[in-house]
């Protein structure tokens, strides 16, 4: 089994961030998805942060930033 650098750690989140632009997870969360040690996903997270690629939310999860919901446009009135 190899070891996850915090460059490799982050690339990874980074590419699932990407493929699912309303992910939502918070520090917990991500530790569980990408099985990572406390430090390597902390340190991964910030690295994001510090990058502008994530936000964190009033309620400490991460986001993509600039990512917003989706939001259903509806046709003219009926």
């Amino acid at each position: 089994m190899s070891i996850l650098q915090v460059e490799d750690a982050a690339e990874l989140i980074q590419m699932e961030y990407a493929e699912m632009p309303g992910l939502k997870l918070t520090f917990w969360q991500a530790r569980r998805l990408w099985n990572l040690s406390d430090d390597l996903c902390e340190r991964a997270l910030a690295a994001l942060t510090r990058s502008g690629f994530l936000t964190q939310t009033s309620d400490g999860a991460y986001i993509r930033r600039g990512a917003s919901p989706a939001r259903i446009k509806r046709s003219g009135a009926a």
